[in-house]
């Protein structure tokens, strides 16, 4: 849930560069050949990031509502793909950081802990998400999540992402308990056979 997260100047928000590179990545994968160019000339933004740079927020929620215009899914079902999309590449980069015999709940429970912290060592200017996760009985986690870059449905796809990846995806329910596109979201993740 921290690819997002990269200092703000001036109030601005910005995204890393990296994020743009999974992004053209999963349109590539996702849509016909030529999408991604036409996305960019639709929004109005370059199409040429770099993985050592940061560009402004709104250029990804440019390139996020054009591709909703062309398809006609809804903005926020294409961010929740998105992250879905995007777990895989997190836990290659992130992979030392986690633990033999992890499953869905243990990620979530430690990644403010364990995969934050991790992004915050690697990059000591990096802003990610807050996420405050509090254990409801043995089988609900609680997920407060606090960002000014309010891409809680993001968090949604990769939260349902890491339980796929944990063969799990049948067995986690998410719900976002507050709106998405707000700062603080609320989510309450599930298990059904914990």
């Amino acid at each position: 849930m921290h690819f997002f997260a990269v200092p703000m100047n001036d109030d601005i928000l910005k995204v890393h560069g990296s994020i743009f590179f999974l992004l053209k990545k999963y349109v590539d994968n996702n849509f016909p050949d030529g999408t991604w160019d036409a996305l960019n000339t639709a929004a109005g933004t370059s199409g040429n990031y770099y993985t050592t740079e940061s560009y402004p927020l709104a250029e990804i929620g440019a390139i996020v509502s054009a591709a909703s215009a062309a398809t006609g899914i809804p903005v926020n079902d294409l961010k929740e793909s998105f992250g879905i999309y995007l777990v895989p590449d997190l836990f290659q980069l992130y992979s030392n950081y986690l633990r033999p015999g992890w499953s869905t709940y243990d990620v979530l429970l430690h990644t403010e802990n364990v995969m934050h912290g991790a992004v915050r060592k690697l990059n000591s200017t990096a802003t990610p998400p807050v996420l405050n996760v509090t254990p409801l009985y043995n089988n609900i986690l609680i997920i407060d999540y606090y960002s000014k870059r309010r891409m809680g449905a993001l968090a949604v796809g990769i939260i349902k992402g890491i339980a796929a990846f944990y063969n799990e995806a049948d067995e986690a329910i998410v719900i976002a308990k507050s709106d998405p596109d707000d700062e603080r979201v609320q989510l309450r993740v599930e298990f059904k056979n914990k």
